[in-house]
């Protein structure tokens, strides 16, 4: 792959709309006790964007993994809000990929921001290296 430009530039983005749920919340998650979107899942939400944006680019045998994440959540969302998050490549680097990722309301109210890293590995080479489970 090293010899083989990645077909991500600045711009490739994408988009998802999520329903927070209860399951969605911070009292459901253990990162506090309210009944608004939580933290990790904006987080989730995020990165999940990210890989939607490089879905179908990537050559066979290659994906992405998360390997930094800066993270503000700015507002609370209630249960049954709309969530919309954005993520847009603004930086590559042979095999590493930069996005700004924003998350807004059906107001278009913004839910938080921030910036996540992911690299592009080789899928079985990348397994191969994972440890066994403790027995």
């Amino acid at each position: 792959m090293a010899d083989q430009p990645l077909p991500v530039s600045p711009g490739t983005h994408a988009e998802l709309v999520h329903v927070v749920t209860d399951a969605d919340t911070a009292a459901a998650l253990g990162s506090g006790d309210l009944p608004v979107l939580g933290t990790p899942r904006l987080l989730a939400l995020a990165e999940a964007a990210t890989v939607r944006a490089l879905d179908g680019l990537l050559p066979d045998g290659r994906t992405s993994v998360g390997t930094r994440v800066a993270l503000e959540h700015l507002l609370a969302a209630p249960v049954g809000g709309t969530v919309t998050v954005r993520a847009e490549v603004v930086y590559v680097d042979g095999r590493l990929v930069r996005f700004s990722v924003i998350a807004e309301d059906a107001a278009r109210r913004l839910l938080g921001q921030g910036e996540v890293t992911r690299v592009i590995v080789d899928r079985e080479r990348f397994m191969a290296r994972v440890p066994a489970a403790d027995a």
